[in-house]
């Protein structure tokens, strides 16, 4: 009884670590710059998610019992989080934007311990890596569409939606390749954040909201499955190599968030040396408290191995 107990602790305690997990992920879809694949692969579940997703149909009680908490998070995340964030990308655009850089380089050791092997890389890991950091960084000087009117679309925008949503689940999915960049690339960015932030959530024009989200969802649901499946071979074949273009996206995205913070935001060097004070604090923040998550996680590991 009391080891039967335990067990059912245990699957609670990692049921709700996961619920956190999703949270992570879906504040950074957030966030312009950020990708929820890098954010899955810092918290060591990148290919769990990838190959639940892959497997959906194959394995779809399994597949759909590891998807179930960080989806739920994801949601909750987004829901509870939006609004906070939005504010502080607002009035205090540096500080938050570096306390989730913070998070994110803390827990790159994560990324890296899965690099390291016996041999040293070769020319190929070195390129594997290069490639993305330069692909990720390169979206600085993508220029920003203009914005489009969700409320006056015609049956060809809704389709053009869909194919949005592709786009953007492909790049929460890839590490360090963000989706909310890439909105706000192709214009849709801040449309769909006033759209659920002030029409959905007051209640107004609800039907038509509910429609573009749903156009959105189609594609996201495709998108997830097809890049899933590509990754999962690619972790399977070259999982060294893929970590390496992992570790490139990541690094890569850091400038990426900066500049879209700032061409979004007008953000300038404030000369109040208080507010970099505070941006550095939140980048100490929030690399220390990553850095703690993966020393606790490979705490956790060792246990359970011995």
């Amino acid at each position: 009884m009391e080891e039967e107990n335990t067990e059912k602790r245990n699957k609670l305690a990692a049921f709700l670590l996961d619920v956190l997990r999703g949270v992570a992920i879906g504040v950074a879809f957030i966030i312009p710059g950020f990708s929820g694949g890098s954010v899955a692969a810092i918290l060591g579940i990148y290919e769990k998610l990838v190959g639940a997703i892959a497997d959906f149909f194959k394995h779809f009680k399994s597949s759909f019992l590891t998807l179930l908490p960080i989806v739920l998070g994801m949601l909750l995340g987004v829901a509870a989080l939006i609004l906070p964030i939005q504010w502080g990308l607002k009035h205090y655009p540096m500080p938050t934007v570096t306390l989730f850089v913070g998070l994110a380089l803390g827990g790159l050791p994560s990324v890296t311990d899965r690099m390291r092997a016996p041999a040293r890389p070769s020319w190929k890991h070195l390129l594997a890596c290069v490639l993305p950091l330069a692909a990720a960084a390169s979206l600085c000087f993508l220029p920003l569409g203009s914005e489009v009117d969700l409320f006056n679309l015609s049956f060809g925008g809704y389709l053009l939606l869909v194919l949005v949503g592709i786009a953007g689940s492909a790049a929460l999915v890839v590490p360090g390749i963000s989706g909310s960049m890439l909105l706000l690339i192709f214009g849709y960015y801040n449309p769909v954040v006033q759209l659920i932030t002030e029409n959905l959530l007051h209640g107004q024009q609800v039907g038509i909201c509910i429609l573009v989200l749903a156009c959105l969802a189609v594609g996201l649901v495709i998108g997830f499955f097809g890049i899933s499946v590509l990754m999962k071979f690619l972790l399977k074949k070259f999982p060294r190599a893929t970590y390496f273009a992992i570790f490139g996206f990541i690094i890569g995205s850091v400038p990426a968030v900066y500049a879209s913070v700032i061409r979004e935001t007008g953000t300038v060097l404030f000369s109040n040396p208080w507010y970099w004070t505070v941006a550095a604090v939140m980048l100490l923040v929030g690399f220390a408290l990553s850095f703690a998550l993966v020393l606790w996680q490979k705490r956790k590991t060792r246990q359970k191995n011995s």
